[in-house]
This record gives C-alpha cells, sequence and structure tokens, in this order.
C-alpha cells in the first residue's frame, strides 16, 4: 500500500537527513548533510534518549543549528508505524519507505549490511527531500483508529485459515484408518467406520487436535460478535461506508468490512485509476523495441483488498446479473472458462470503482439492487 507524497520544503537549505535500520536489538542511524559521505551510528532499538543524544552531536559535528529541521525515513516492515508516530511527536519529519521501490544494482553479487543499507538510504532521503519523486515511494501512515479498525477482519482470516488447518489435519489422520465421515464430530474419532476401536496414539492426537480445532471455533465466533457489534453500533465514518455496501445485494459482511476497513475507510482517491493501482489490479505492459505483451496485473497493491475483489466480482455476477457491470462482462467475455478467469479480474476492478463511487459520491452502480 504506497503512494507517493513529497516532504516539506520550506525548511532552510541544511537540514539533517537521518535513516534508520531498525531492527528487534539494534538501530543503525544513517546521518547526511547533504551529498556528503554518510556517518553511520549505533543505537539501542527503542532508545530515543539515545537517538536524540545523536542527533545532537551529528548537528555539532556537522555545524547545524540545534533547532535544524531534522528529516528521517525507514523501511515498512515488522515494527509498523509506533516509530514513525514517536518520531513525529518529537518534531522529526518522518516517512515510511516502500522496500520494493528502492533500486538494488544487480551486477553479479553486491555486499549487504545493516550499515551499508542505511548509508544508501539516507542518500535517498536527501534526494527525496531536495524533490526527486522516483527516488522512491513512501507507505500512507494510518490513524491509530484506522489501523486498529483491520484488526478484527485479519484476525478472523488467520482463525478460518487455522480452523480449516485443523480439520484437514483430523481427516488425514482417519484416511489412514478407512474411510473419512462427511461430518467431523467427537465420536468419529473414537473409532474406525467398521466400528473397531482406534489405536491409543491415534485416539490421543485426534483429541487434541480436537481441542485445538474448538478453541480456534471458539475464538472465531468470539471475533465475528464483535465484528457484528461494531457494525451495529460504531458511528465512524469508516464503519458508515461498510453498512453503505451492504445496501448493495450480493456484498456481504466480509466483503463490506473488508474493503471499509482497508481501503475506502481511511484513504483518498482522486480518480479511479488511483483505485485500481492500490488494488494492485492494474496492468503490467512490457513493450521494448518489437516486443509487446501484457504481464498480468501488477499485484503491488493491498493483498487483503485484491483477493476479496476477485471473490467478489464472481458474487456479483449472481446476485446482480441485470447489473450494468454483469451485462459488460457477459458480452466482452463471453462463455469461456479462460477468458472468464481473465476478465473476471477486470470486472474486480471496475467493481471496485464503482463502489468507491458509492460510498463516496452516492453514484449506485447502473443496473444494481439494493437489499430490501
Amino acid at each position: 500500500m504506497t503512494q507517493t507524497t513529497a516532504m516539506h520544503h520550506d525548511a532552510p537549505e541544511t537540514p539533517l537527513h537521518m535513516a534508520m535500520e531498525v531492527s528487534a536489538a539494534e538501530w543503525k542511524l544513517g546521518f547526511a548533510r547533504g551529498l556528503e559521505k554518510a556517518r553511520v551510528r549505533t543505537i539501542r532499538a527503542g532508545n530515543f534518549e539515545q537517538l536524540r543524544a545523536e542527533i545532537r552531536k551529528t548537528q555539532k559535528l556537522f555545524g547545524l543549528e540545534l533547532d535544524a529541521p531534522v528529516y528521517s525515513c525507514y523501511e515498512a516492515g515488522r515494527d509498523g508505524f509506533w516509530i514513525h508516530r514517536e518520531l513525529e511527536r518529537r518534531r522529526i519529519h518522518n516517512v515510511i519507505v516502500d522496500p520494493a521501490s528502492i533500486e538494488v544494482v544487480r551486477h553479479r553479487r553486491r555486499r549487504k549490511t545493516d550499515r551499508l543499507d542505511a548509508a544508501n538510504l539516507v542518500r535517498r532521503l536527501v534526494r527525496w527531500v531536495r524533490g526527486e519523486r522516483d527516488a522512491w515511494r513512501t507507505v500512507k501512515v494510518p490513524s491509530v483508529a484506522a489501523e486498529e479498525l483491520r484488526r478484527l477482519h485479519r484476525e478472523r482470516k488467520r482463525l478460518v485459515k487455522e480452523q480449516t488447518g485443523h480439520q484437514t489435519r483430523i481427516r488425514s489422520v482417519l484416511a489412514t484408518h478407512g474411510p473419512v465421515p462427511k461430518k467431523l464430530e467427537p465420536a468419529v474419532l473414537q473409532r474406525r467406520s467398521n466400528g473397531t476401536r482406534l489405536p491409543a496414539p491415534t485416539r490421543d492426537e485426534l483429541r487434541r487436535e480436537w481441542q485445538r480445532l474448538e478453541l480456534v471455533r471458539s475464538q472465531l465466533k468470539e471475533v465475528e460478535r464483535e465484528i457484528a457489534r461494531q457494525e451495529n453500533e460504531d458511528e465512524s465514518p469508516a464503519m458508515n461506508k461498510v453498512r453503505k455496501m451492504r445496501r448493495l445485494k450480493g456484498i456481504g459482511s466480509v466483503f463490506a468490512r473488508t474493503f471499509g476497513a482497508e481501503f475506502f475507510g481511511w484513504r483518498t482517491f482522486q480518480n479511479g485509476r488511483q483505485v485500481g493501482a492500490l488494488a494492485g489490479l492494474t496492468g503490467t505492459p512490457y513493450d521494448s523495441g518489437q516486443t509487446n505483451r501484457e504481464q498480468g496485473i501488477s499485484k503491488a497493491g493491498n493483498r487483503w483488498v485484491r483477493s476479496l475483489a476477485v471473490e467478489m466480482a464472481w458474487m456479483w455476477l449472481r446476485y446482480q446479473p441485470d447489473s450494468a457491470l454483469s451485462l459488460w462482462f457477459h458480452a466482452r467475455f463471453g462463455e469461456g472458462a479462460r477468458v472468464r478467469r481473465i476478465g473476471i479480474v477486470a470486472l474486480a476492478r471496475k467493481l471496485l470503482v464503482a463502489l468507491w463511487k458509492w460510498v463516496e459520491f452516492d453514484e449506485l452502480p447502473e443496473g444494481a439492487v439494493l437489499r430490501n
């Protein structure tokens, strides 16, 4: 999830630039005043007093005023956004960088250490502050409330995956002792289909697996109850958009919740192209010399949204058959299975744009039916 944004350019000509290579144990800090050689220091991870001291030392070493602006950056990763918020609270202008947007030299083997990465990153930061838009791409930082809103549906997805894993494991163990019944229940964990008792080690393994399955099921119900409660009681702009999407026939709670929390609830789009690009559903043409081919969708956007968008497109065809989008799909892609699998991606992109216009501008998708 990235978008290109510019940093402030009304600062003095000699600000301090700082790049951070963060890890669990320590942070590498790369300092630069301009395009000069970077100064790299190491501090304990999360120690902002050490960070402040290193900034002061570097400002004196570079001959900068103590109130000179400080611009910083670090790559998006496991640590998320808390470092960004802490830096901003301390009046350090920070951006989070999309690691995939940083160019690397691929000539034979290349050296890679946190020290070298910090030095390279701070040089790109200098270019970025000076206005080079193609130095990298930055990650849009959500508010704390928007970030927390994403937790429930992501946890639900993980729990569903765990539930499927436990069920598959139980069926795999039972399959080694005969035919597997369609319905899993405690009774089938004790005996084979012919009525003979399963061996004790197998019964014990199945019992433990069943206990884990029951725990996941109970947690899944808890999460789904909380999702339903928020949908009924939460009056935030994001949840209002969730409820608005649910008014459309064929869009259920999972679709609406994911698109509202991940996509439409806290982001702003200028046009439909931005909607498709952020979902990673735009094409990637390869046109060089006499070679001209389409490489497929970019997959550069939000993976949570992209996977569900395609699934939602199939549901849209089923529950909104008379809508303009469904009619366009059938006219354009016909009945061939392979062509339809390609065309469904185009429909998913168009449908996301239509949903954006619906939640933002009250433009009901042409021919769409609302729930009673």
